[in-house]
């Protein structure tokens, strides 16, 4: 059974995706964990949905009040966020997510450690999480490519069952 959705299956979405990253936002190198997403959330979903790119330093206050501007007045309702996750000093999305969310839904951080753990034993530092505020669904990613490739995907069919919820569907 693929887990691809048919594009007549969901609405149009306005989708963000926000990648945290001191280095990348200062220019020093490329953001390809943004891009990933992108990818995978057109490949998963279809082509149709609007995708907001957004790129900023590791910064907890910014990262809430970007989230809350993403969910409440740009009214995106999927917001997925790169980077910040790990135990690292400067780490600090999964506080900044939970500051502005109405509901946790840790089953998305659970399942992205456990798909990772069989590969990466190192998976389980990451303290990915996701939840709801209002009527948006937001993310949070690990910061590597690649472990973005291997966590999204698995998740789309609940991101879509969440989404229905979100619309009183």
């Amino acid at each position: 059974m693929s887990s691809v959705v048919k594009p007549s299956e969901i609405l149009p979405l306005r989708i963000a995706r926000v990648t945290l990253s001191d280095r990348a936002a200062a220019g020093v190198y490329a953001d390809l964990s943004g891009p990933e997403i992108e990818r995978v959330l057109r490949e998963q979903l279809g082509p149709e949905h609007e995708i907001l790119a957004r790129l900023i330093p590791d910064h907890r206050d910014k990262l809430s009040a970007l989230l809350c501007h993403l969910c409440d007045d740009e009214q995106c309702d999927l917001v997925v966020t790169t980077g910040g996750t790990g135990p690292a000093a400067r780490d600090y999305t999964p506080e900044a997510t939970r500051a502005v969310l109405d509901r946790e839904l840790p089953g998305f951080g659970e399942a992205m450690r456990a798909v990772s753990f069989a590969k990466v034993p190192t998976a389980i530092l990451s303290r990915a999480t996701a939840g709801t505020r209002g009527r948006s669904l937001i993310i949070n990613l690990p910061g590597n490519p690649r472990a973005i490739g291997e966590c999204l995907p698995p998740l789309v069919p609940a991101i879509r069952e969440c989404l229905r919820h979100l619309r009183g569907e």
